[in-house]
């Protein structure tokens, strides 16, 4: 029995401090009950909370530890780049060369902008793609989450979806009215929108690999179908890969399909573990943003050197020594894992994967949208999170999260992580 006083009392302190104790739902453990532990520190693929237990860790802060934490190439670039100076508000080398990264790696990108979260980049993207078409209507589709822009919390995913409350107070019915929402995968209802609302329709914006509600695949026809329709009807196509990008291929998930968008939206891994964010696109577009166009943006930590050197270090290595071939052994090695162990103790179940992303669903049915995901039992997974936890594995607290491979997990540890999923998964029968 794992021990969690510290954690107990500094949680309790930060609900004093904090609403809900957390800076973000997703750290509450509100879909799984009870207290979050708190974190000390991380090394690797491990975590390390204030009681001094050690959990492996599959959250990789949401996706950007891509490479392990404290991966030495990312901490001398950030110790390098603090020694420096932590912030300018002015132009350095850096920016340049991450950009220039970014665009070799990414096919869609003739030109980034380094902003500073993805919430910032869908934001952009979206203000953008207005600008440019001058039109208003943007479509989503439900479960796909694009951070906390009004007019995107609109059947959300992620914390939203987690906490049963899809649309935020605070958000205008104004602000909504301009917004279509499909269901994901549905290839008769983005022809009928298009027929419809074609002309008024400035982009749709969708996650190419769904993370939050759970890991989510497309159809290569849904994909299709929507890059036909909005280059038939002169909308932009937007792939927000804050989450896949880099993580499920060097070019992200665009590079698999063989789907090149208009705009792509990025962060994640794209600051090693350091808050950043970009959003780049065609030329033509780009040009559209100040100070070259007339579409506000702008930021002053934006290009942040401490963030930018992260990124660069994160990058390079994915690039000289890509780990996509062991992430996706390793994927493979725990989702057959997870498989075996919960057909064996008799438990309906659902697994999804792209290389190192992926969810274990209790759910008897294929998951290819939002309502088939909300059909998942969600009390059956809070126990088995709960029963992970005790054995020292770190899992999404939620039903609806992705978790995450690093290149510094081992085949051991999947070992590991399988033989305590077949304990508590046989106690959940």
């Amino acid at each position: 029995m794992l021990i969690h006083t510290q954690s107990h009392a500094l949680f309790h302190r930060a609900l004093q401090l904090m609403p809900g104790g957390v800076n973000s739902p997703a750290r509450a453990f509100g879909a799984v009950g009870g207290e979050p532990v708190v974190i000390e520190r991380a090394a690797g693929a491990w975590l390390y909370d204030v009681d001094g237990n050690r959990y492996l860790d599959y959250i990789g802060s949401w996706g950007p530890m891509i490479l392990g934490h404290a991966h030495p190439a990312v901490t001398e670039a950030v110790l390098r780049a603090v020694r420096a100076g932590t912030s300018y508000g002015a132009p350095t080398r850096a920016e340049n060369d991450l950009a220039e990264l970014i665009i070799e790696l990414v096919p869609s990108i003739d030109k980034v902008r380094l902003v500073n979260s993805g919430t910032e980049a869908t934001m952009s993207a979206l203000r953008l793609a207005r600008g440019f078409t001058g039109r208003d209507v943007v479509v989503k589709f439900a479960g796909n989450y694009h951070g906390h822009v009004d007019s995107l919390l609109v059947a959300a995913g992620s914390s939203a979806a987690t906490l049963g409350v899809p649309n935020s107070l605070g958000v205008t019915v104004g602000t909504a009215r301009d917004t279509l929402v499909l269901a994901y995968n549905d290839v008769p209802a983005v022809q009928a929108t298009f027929e419809q609302h074609g002309g008024r329709i400035a982009a749709v914006i969708l996650e190419p690999v769904v993370g939050n509600m759970g890991c989510v695949l497309p159809t290569l026809e849904f994909l299709s179908t929507v890059r036909h329709w909005t280059q038939q009807c002169g909308s932009l196509l937007i792939f927000d890969e804050v989450m896949t990008g880099f993580r499920v291929a060097l070019g992200g998930a665009q590079t698999l399909w063989g789907i090149t968008p208009d705009l792509t939206t990025l962060g994640k891994i794209v600051g090693g573990g350091l808050p950043i964010g970009a959003y780049g696109g065609r030329r033509d577009i780009m040009d559209h943003v100040l100070p070259a166009g007339p579409v506000f943006q702008a930021g002053t930590l934006s290009g942040n050197p401490v963030a930018t050197a992260a990124g660069i270090a994160t990058l390079t290595c994915l690039k000289e020594r890509p780990p996509f071939a062991q992430l996706e052994a390793l994927g493979a090695q725990l989702e057959h894992g997870l498989r075996t162990a919960a057909a064996a103790a008799g438990i309906p179940h659902h697994t999804a994967r792209v290389g190192s992303m992926m969810t274990l669903f209790f759910n008897r049915d294929e998951v290819t949208d939002w309502e088939s995901a909300s059909r998942s039992d969600t009390q059956r997974y809070a126990r088995y999170f709960w029963g992970m936890l005790e054995r020292g594995l770190y899992l999404p607290c939620s039903q609806y999260e992705a978790l995450f491979i690093s290149a510094a997990h081992e085949p051991a540890d999947i070992a590991s992580t399988v033989t305590a999923a077949t304990e508590v998964l046989a106690s959940l029968a």
